[in-house]
């Protein structure tokens, strides 16, 4: 991302009626033009001809904008400060555009009944995000792709307070993106504004313009949102998807319903014409640490966000997808699940106590009706209390993708909060620390790389096509010594690919294969990316095959496939556990 241009592009749309890109090319378009790419983010500024004492509260801005098919999408716009509002826009479909202003004040002339066009011409860039378009839910309603049916592999990072200031920009900012684009990750998780783990209006959530809202909520103020413009676009010009997470759960109680639904306009007016997802509260019915009316709090939210991701479902003309971050399942946290679009899970921060409770509820919502995808949400911060490390991370991911998630998100202690070397975040409200590692150090920590390959392992093949089929792979001893979920996880599609992640150095029995049927085997190392070569193998009568591991310490992957080449086939019938593969592994 040019940052220079960047911030040229958001400090110079002060112009009435000007049309200027915001996104997706290093040079502002030309606002004579009004013209956009497609999928492009751009602004229109418009000037009140009118004084008022409270401009947030008493004029309401849409702008109706009519696309080339004659499809009407009515954008709310938003208070940019003193007399000046402002719409953004975005569509994938190229051509011209037009637009009327609608306010609140029908007798304001500056706001009410202007007319004009925004030019949508075809995208020329590299960025992911504008090549394909924004996302939205597979038609099989448990995977994602891009609007142009491009399937989509959620690997998402960990930021709640990443627009604090805390996090310098732009290098900081731009280091730790970079570092994630790298490894793979293509979400970020990011909350406007609205924290946790902290009291509202604590200094440690302040960016470099204060706080989302002024002290008694009564207006929100315009040049916090300026200041996080540059780190949203920012995330989407390095090709990252924000997940913007509107506010954290307890925070409805403070601002109420009508005020967080406001809030929530706001973000839609400032975010929605960018390729985002929505994030409706996180830990929903959590009530603030310290409440003493918990009961009656965490039935309010529950309540409240219903109410609140109805109307952001109704106001938004983008139809960005919409989740909720919960203690457990999204879709039991709502008073009715058809808010969502997908569920979103936290499953627990016990280290390796916690892969039960993960599997558990990836299959329940899996099984549940409406069918949604699922998307693992929070799940044992690397190195949070100095646990669930590298070896936490790769169970956890693996399980994940194989269990039939639409995704899974990574979190590491140290970046949530965005601890500093010369300061690290502190105390949470209720007296505990969760570690002190700074953002730098942890963004080193090596579960980050060790998951994006397991999702970059996954892109090689159909991954959407994918199942769970838990019954083709067990251990071959019944006396073997393990926790109930700690076995082997397979997925893949009949006859063509299995995958299958084993999580300790012991062999694995193969099921279904096919009576006396040829098959390939790879074994892939989930700690550094190393592909064995393929080895021939052969089942049995009953279609099994036991296969051992390469290496004699650690996790590994089994990548199972037909075979039509029987050269130099290798029995590794059970029977026979002693031959030369099983006893010295897929090492050659």
């Amino acid at each position: 991302m040019n940052v220079a241009a960047n911030h040229f592009r958001l400090t110079s749309l002060a112009v009435c009626f000007v049309a200027t890109s915001l996104s997706g090319s290093a040079t502002p378009v030309n606002a004579a033009a009004k013209t956009t790419p497609a999928n492009v983010m751009t602004e229109l500024t418009f000037d009140s001809a009118k004084d008022y004492s409270d401009p947030f509260n008493q004029v309401e801005l849409d702008v109706a904008f009519i696309d080339p098919s004659g499809k009407e999408f009515r954008v709310p716009a938003f208070w940019g400060g003193g007399k000046t509002w402002r719409v953004r826009y975005a569509s994938g479909h190229p051509g011209t555009h037009r637009y009327e202003t609608h306010c609140s004040d029908t007798s304001n002339p500056g706001l009410h009944g202007k007319e004009g066009a925004v030019e949508v011409i075809p995208y020329q860039g590299k960025n992911p995000l504008y090549v394909h378009g924004p996302l939205r839910v597979m038609p099989d309603h448990r995977h994602f792709e891009y609007a142009d049916g491009t399937p989509f592999l959620w690997l998402g990072d960990t930021w709640w307070m990443g627009l604090c200031k805390r996090l310098h920009f732009p290098d900081e900012f731009q280091t730790l993106s970079h570092d994630r684009i790298q490894k793979g990750f293509n979400v970020v998780q990011i909350v406007a504004g609205l924290y946790p783990d902290m009291p509202a209006f604590d200094p440690r959530g302040a960016n470099e313009a204060g706080f989302p809202w002024a002290n008694d909520y009564r207006t929100v103020r315009p040049e916090y949102f300026d200041a996080a413009d540059h780190r949203i676009l920012a995330l989407v010009d390095s090709g990252l998807t924000p997940c913007v997470v509107g506010a954290w759960g307890y925070h409805l109680p403070w601002l109420g319903v009508d005020r967080m639904k406001q809030h929530w306009r706001y973000l839609v007016a400032r975010y929605g014409a960018l390729p985002v997802t929505w994030c409706v509260a996180g830990e929903i019915t959590m009530p603030f640490y310290l409440s003493k009316t918990k009961d009656k709090d965490s039935e309010f939210q529950r309540e409240g966000w219903t109410e609140v991701a109805r109307y952001l479902r109704r106001i938004d003309p983008f139809h960005r997808l919409v989740t909720g971050h919960p203690a457990r399942s999204a879709r039991f946290s709502f008073r009715d699940p058809a808010v969502l679009d997908f569920d979103m899970l936290q499953t627990g921060h016990g280290d390796r106590r916690s892969i039960a409770n993960t599997v558990q509820l990836i299959r329940g919502s899996r099984s549940a009706s409406p069918t949604l995808p699922v998307v693992e949400g929070e799940v044992t911060y690397e190195g949070i209390l100095d646990t669930c490390f590298e070896d936490v991370q790769r169970f956890m991911v693996w399980c994940s993708y194989l269990c039939g998630t639409a995704g899974h998100t990574y979190g590491a202690n140290g970046i949530w909060q965005l601890n500093r070397r010369e300061q690290a975040y502190g105390k949470s409200p209720h007296g505990g620390n969760w570690g002190n590692r700074p953002w730098d150090d942890a963004m080193k920590l090596p579960g980050s790389r060790q998951v994006g390959l397991a999702k970059r392992l996954l892109e090689k093949f159909d991954w959407w096509k994918f199942e769970p089929h838990p019954e083709w792979a067990t251990w071959p001893s019944a006396a073997t010594k393990h926790g109930q979920f700690e076995v082997p996880y397979a997925s893949g599609i009949p006859d063509k690919v299995r995958i299958v992640f084993v999580p300790f150095a012991e062999p694995v029995a193969l099921h279904g294969l096919g009576a006396n049927s040829k098959c390939s085997i790879r074994q892939f190392d989930p700690r550094t990316g190393e592909t064995k070569s393929p080895r021939m193998a052969t089942a049995d009568r009953r279609g099994d095959v036991v296969c051992a591991p390469a290496a004699t310490t650690g996790d590994w992957v089994a990548i199972v496939e037909p075979s039509a080449n029987h050269h130099d086939a290798v029995s590794l019938h059970p029977d026979n556990p002693h031959n030369s593969c099983l006893a010295a592994g897929l090492s050659h």
